[in-house]
């Protein structure tokens, strides 16, 4: 029986599992492990932690007697933001750890950009702005802070560039990858922009120099690792790309229009498009299907599971135990149901640990808004859960406005699907429909159906058995009206107390003339 294989490097573990022909999974396998934070803002991995992870998730995968290793055509890696991308020598050793999505040490790097750069021009030829998210400030980082790293170094490669090193020999970056880096990448090109890099004192010769499609064979899988795996010599490695657009692909995210609503610990919504106004304050880069052709546009929200498990830790309670009576949240929904929207005069900003898009601001703090003493537990409860989808609106506005048509209905996948509350929230504030997926739609589901396409084994454009798609809820027009007014009020929060969220910064106050 003919299969493929999905990795799915994350930031807190690694997942493989193998697909057949009708997409239905064979055998899955994690393997967790820690992010490095040596100081406040610091986030960083070393890729060996990765690529133990990989081979024990392959060597889990093609132990279960369903799974056949000499059948299997090829494999695809999809993997996290690695930002800065891995530092490796001349013999593709790492150097220095990856500088990951969540490291905002470049702060001092976005300042410069701002004040130095045309800021139109960067907006317009890499369709992205600037923040310390993005990896071309991080680079600047390891440039201005790291110089012996810096001289060592002859490639950054993101995550999947550098594991499928490991599997095939070969050095290689997929667009997606490629263009979230932001700031070098011409995003109309599908080439690096020598102006930018000139612009922001980056070497060009340290970047790799074939780009090639998601969906493409960068090469063969190595004869030696085939032979400690069981798997056949040279099967085809796939470029796979950003985590979040394979999750996106699993989620039948294929052609313009289509969007989807990733809700776990932070929130990512995405949306299918062939153009983007960077203004909009969004991240787009080339889609991991149809690279050539299409873009995935993406916002998010850093706490939005986070935003729900810090309440209920507030309250004294474990949110992943249950007791007789059910687990928090099941004692919570009933009775935060019964409120109307708005909970009752209550309004919650979700920004715990500053905010992603569209306000990028790592100083921006969270707050509930109109709270009294009336207000009890499930008040509070209800009010996260508003807020936080509040934020998702934020991003499918900011979507909107770059012009491309949204379809009528919004697939939401992760954690927040357990919720009917939620779900019903999510209908009602963004006016759409809201369907889920009976079974766990992920990342590395994406990367093995995206191996399946380039190999043969699976036809996209063909209905697939690994999944179920459900309506889970409707809006209510009466429930709609009242989260319109409640979401303009919203959208006037964070530009009045920008100022005091500022000030009251705990980085911003350790300084003598905060309050001044």
């Amino acid at each position: 029986m003919d299969t493929v294989i999905g990795i799915d490097i994350g930031t807190q573990s690694t997942k493989a599992l193998v697909i057949d022909r009708h997409g239905r999974i064979l055998a899955e396998h994690s393997q967790g492990y820690r992010v490095d934070t040596p100081r406040p803002l610091w986030a960083e991995q070393w890729p060996d932690v990765w690529w133990e992870a990989v081979l024990a998730c392959l060597r889990a995968c093609l132990d279960v007697p369903e799974v056949d290793p000499r059948g299997v055509q090829g494999l695809c890696v999809s993997s996290l933001y690695g930002g800065s991308g891995v530092p490796v020598d001349a013999d593709i050793r790492p150097v220095h750890p990856c500088l990951i999505w969540m490291d905002r040490r470049a702060e001092p790097q976005v300042q410069w950009v701002r004040e130095n750069l045309d800021m139109a021009r960067l907006e317009t030829i890499t369709g992205n702005g600037v923040d310390s998210y993005y990896g071309f400030t991080k680079m600047m980082w390891l440039k201005a802070e790291r110089p012996d790293v810096w001289h060592q170094t002859r490639y950054l490669l993101p995550p999947n560039s550098y594991i499928n090193y490991r599997l095939s020999g070969e050095i290689a970056i997929d667009h997606s990858s490629a263009g979230n880096i932001g700031g070098i990448y011409d995003l109309a090109a599908r080439r690096w922009s020598t102006e930018m890099l000139d612009a922001l004192g980056l070497d060009q010769d340290k970047l790799p120099t074939r780009l090639v499609a998601s969906g493409a064979a960068i090469g063969g899988l190595l004869p030696s690792l085939a032979d400690s795996l069981g798997l056949a010599a040279d099967i085809p490695v796939v470029a796979g790309g950003v985590d979040a657009a394979m999750a996106t692909l699993a989620a039948g995210a294929t052609r313009p229009g289509n969007h989807v609503a990733m809700i776990g610990t932070s929130m990512c919504w995405g949306v299918i498009n062939q153009s983007v106004e960077a203004s909009q304050g969004l991240i787009s880069m080339p889609h991991v299907l149809n690279s050539d052709r299409d873009l995935y546009t993406f916002g998010g929200a850093l706490t939005a599971g986070a935003s729900v498990s810090w309440f209920v830790d507030m309250l004294g309670s474990d949110s992943s135990t249950a007791d007789e009576h059910g687990s928090v949240h099941d004692r919570l929904e009933p009775p935060a149901r019964a409120l109307p929207p708005g909970a009752e005069g209550l309004l919650f900003l979700p920004y715990l640990m500053g905010e992603r898009s569209p306000v990028w601001d790592a100083r921006a703090s969270a707050g509930f808004i109109g709270l009294s003493l009336y207000h009890r537990r499930h008040h509070l409860y209800r009010a996260v859960l508003e807020g936080v989808t509040f934020a998702l609106r934020h991003n499918m506005e900011a979507g909107k406005r770059q012009g491309g048509a949204l379809d009528s209905h919004l697939i939401v996948v992760g954690g927040a699907t357990r919720s009917d509350l939620w779900m019903q929230i999510i209908a009602d504030v963004t006016r759409m429909p809201v369907y889920t997926y009976r079974e766990n739609v992920e990342a590395a589901l994406g990367a093995a159906l995206l191996a399946g396409q380039a190999t043969g084994v699976i036809d996209l454009d063909q209905p697939m058995q690994h999944s179920t798609l459900l309506e889970r809820a409707a809006p209510s027009e009466t429930a709609a009206r009242q989260y319109d007014a409640l979401f303009s009020l919203y959208c006037q929060l964070y530009p009045a107390l920008k100022p005091i969220m500022h000030r009251l910064n705990i980085n911003d106050a350790l300084t003598d003339d905060a309050f001044s």
